[in-house]
C-alpha cells in the first residue's frame, strides 16, 4: 500500500461564506468567476507550497496538479479540487462543466507521470483513469458532498467527466 497522501483544509465548509459560495459556484456566472480566479489562486498555492488558495476560506480542499503537456512537453500548472481517499487523491475533469475536457486529462492520459503540491510538499504521482461506472460514482458523490456545483457541472455538458486516481 502506498503512504498516505497529507491533508490540508483550511477553513470550513459550515461557515456562512461556504454556504453561499457553493450555490453560486453552480451557476454559470459562478463558474466564470471561479475560473477568472484561477491564475490568483495558482499563484497563491505556488507562493505558499499548497499551504493556502483563494478558496481555503470556504474549506475548499485544492491541490496543484503540475502535469507535462502533451503537444509542447512542457510542465503544465493547474489548481484542482480534490477528494482525499487516503494512499490516492481523486481529481476530476468537469472544466466547469463545458464541452470539452481541460487540458490537464489530455495530458495525463498521454503521460500519467505527474506531480502534486499539497500541504507544502511536492510528492511526484502516477495518475491512472478511474473506468469502474460504479467507482466513479463512489467518488462523484465524494465531490458533490464538496460543492454542490459539481452535480451543475455533471448536468451542463453530455461528455463523461474523466475522473483520475493519484498515487505515489
Amino acid at each position: 500500500m502506498s503512504e498516505q497522501f497529507p491533508d490540508r483544509i483550511w477553513g470550513s465548509r459550515t461557515n456562512l461564506l461556504s454556504r453561499v459560495a457553493s450555490p453560486f459556484a453552480a451557476t454559470k456566472l459562478g463558474s466564470l468567476v471561479i475560473r477568472k480566479l484561477t491564475p490568483l489562486d495558482r499563484r497563491v498555492l505556488e507562493r505558499t507550497g499548497g499551504k493556502y488558495t483563494v478558496l481555503g476560506p470556504i474549506g475548499a480542499p485544492v491541490i496543484l496538479l503540475t502535469t507535462v503537456g502533451r503537444k509542447s512537453g512542457q510542465p503544465r500548472t493547474t489548481p484542482l479540487l480534490y477528494v482525499h481517499g487516503g494512499s490516492e487523491l481523486y481529481v476530476i475533469g468537469s472544466n466547469f462543466g463545458q464541452a470539452h475536457h481541460p487540458a490537464w486529462t489530455g495530458n495525463l492520459l498521454a503521460n500519467p507521470a505527474a506531480e502534486v503540491t499539497i500541504a507544502g510538499q511536492r510528492i511526484p504521482v502516477q495518475a491512472a483513469l478511474v473506468t469502474d461506472e460504479k467507482r466513479k460514482e463512489e467518488i462523484f458523490a465524494q465531490f458533490e458532498e464538496t460543492t454542490q456545483a459539481y452535480t451543475a457541472y455533471r448536468n451542463r455538458t453530455a461528455r463523461d467527466l474523466r475522473i483520475f486516481a493519484l498515487t505515489r
